[in-house]
């Protein structure tokens, strides 16, 4: 399992050495994610993708959790009050369920994709000014000497904290 530490830096030379840094602390690139104000050049940095950049994972699981609970309720009133005198089952609920999951997936997601990352809400000020965000995603076991390490050799990174854990797969 791996936690994702948020640091702010000052700009993106600083930001290069922080990436050196890390590669020296045996962190892969890949676990590197860069992002800074639109239209900025990143160099050799690594830079955020579309899903990190957006919101459009939360924006899916919002969308399935409302659309479920919208198709069961929709399909309750449908078992309770058939449209013609036949009996319908009810398993109609939990095809209702599935389907207004799928369809509140694909609604949220899409407007998800508008709305930047609601978990930089925070940082959005400082990377307006012209900062870079780094995000680290860390083993558990390092987090403490990984953020120890920048926060001693760069003391312009301003620690930002830590997502609580992201899966292993991404």
């Amino acid at each position: 399992m791996r936690r994702r530490l948020y640091f702010m830096l000052p700009d993106v030379a600083h930001a290069e050495r922080a990436l050196r840094e890390l590669l020296l602390a045996r962190i892969e690139v890949k676990h590197v994610h860069c992002l800074g104000k639109r239209g900025m050049p990143l160099g050799d940095l690594p830079e955020a993708n579309f899903l990190q950049k957006t919101d459009v994972i939360h924006g899916a699981g919002t969308g399935m959790i409302l659309g479920g609970f919208l198709g069961v309720i929709g399909g309750g009133l449908v078992v309770l009050y058939p449209p013609s005198e036949t009996m319908l089952p009810i398993g109609t609920m939990l095809i209702t369920g599935l389907l207004g999951s799928l369809f509140g997936i694909w609604v949220a997601s899409m407007a998800g994709t508008a709305i930047p990352n609601s978990r930089h809400a925070a940082f959005q000020k400082e990377i307006a000014a012209g900062k870079m965000l780094m995000m680290v995603d860390v083993p558990s076991t390092r987090t403490l000497e990984i953020s120890d390490l920048l926060n001693l050799r760069h003391p312009e990174a301003l620690f930002g904290g830590a997502e609580p854990r992201i899966p292993s797969f991404p």
